[in-house]
């Protein structure tokens, strides 16, 4: 089929990936509760650099060598580790400038399965407008690589991919094949005007409140509270406004 425009696509898990992935070089990592929010804070609040990594055993290796290291599974903070994956923690002033390791559930698994495409970004609703500009601006095929929980298809990841998406098509340059990015879009504008509502029973959000993160989820599912757009580089999560100006010079 030809395509006289570039083409904007969801993948809805990591699974997938491999199914998806052909023609796309430009891929937007998405982990709404709570990785991918975690780390567009991280870089909005001036941690120099987020090394993702696929293992609980690899972070703590980097953790013995003197590296601030994250840990996260099933919510929860990893028993060793002095940080997990709640997006506040990253508002600390004394990471500024600081590159950290982290390890998560879904996220960082996601990341290193695209990490071989060209470029590879973090999107979030918190940065939903930045993002989506910026993605306009690149003029390439776009992949949205939701993480999901476990290798599955949750709510709302779709939700922001479906939010990425419609707000991408509006631009009137891009166009959408798959019917994965069709429910996105469709999903998102359902849950739109009041996106923690509509999560109320998803499985993670039940998750987290379990855990007492209600704080957390609220500011996951608040768009556009940061502009920050991660952008992997040699391995390492850095803004892509540091990016941009090295290429400049």
């Amino acid at each position: 089929m030809e395509f006289t425009k570039p083409r904007i696509e969801a993948c809805f898990s990591p699974r997938e990936f491999h199914q998806y992935e052909e023609g796309f070089e430009l891929i937007v990592v998405i982990d709404v509760l709570r990785a991918t929010s975690a780390i567009c804070t991280a870089i909005e609040h001036g941690v120099k650099g987020i090394i993702p990594v696929d293992s609980v055993e690899e972070a703590r290796d980097y953790l013995k060598k003197g590296y601030i290291a994250a840990a996260e599974r099933e919510g929860k903070i990893v028993e060793g580790f002095p940080i997990g994956n709640s997006p506040f923690t990253y508002m600390n002033p004394e990471f500024k400038g600081e590159t950290i390791v982290l390890t998560t559930t879904n996220g960082t698994k996601a990341i290193k399965i695209a990490q071989h495409k060209e470029t590879v970004v973090i999107g979030a609703l918190n940065n939903l407008d930045s993002l989506t500009e910026w993605l306009i601006d690149q003029n390439r095929n776009v992949l949205i690589l939701a993480s999901g929980w476990k290798d599955k298809f949750n709510l709302e990841d779709t939700i922001c991919a479906g939010a990425i998406i419609d707000g991408v098509l509006k631009s009137g340059k891009f166009i959408s094949d798959e019917d994965s990015s069709v429910a996105a879009k469709f999903i998102y504008k359902s849950a739109k005007e009041n996106i923690f509502a509509y999560l109320k029973a998803s499985s993670h959000r039940r998750r987290l409140r379990r855990l007492n993160l209600n704080a957390d989820v609220k500011y996951c599912l608040t768009p556009n509270n940061l502009t920050a757009i991660p952008i992997l580089k040699d391995g390492i999560l850095v803004a892509l406004k540091h990016v941009e100006k090295a290429v400049e010079s």
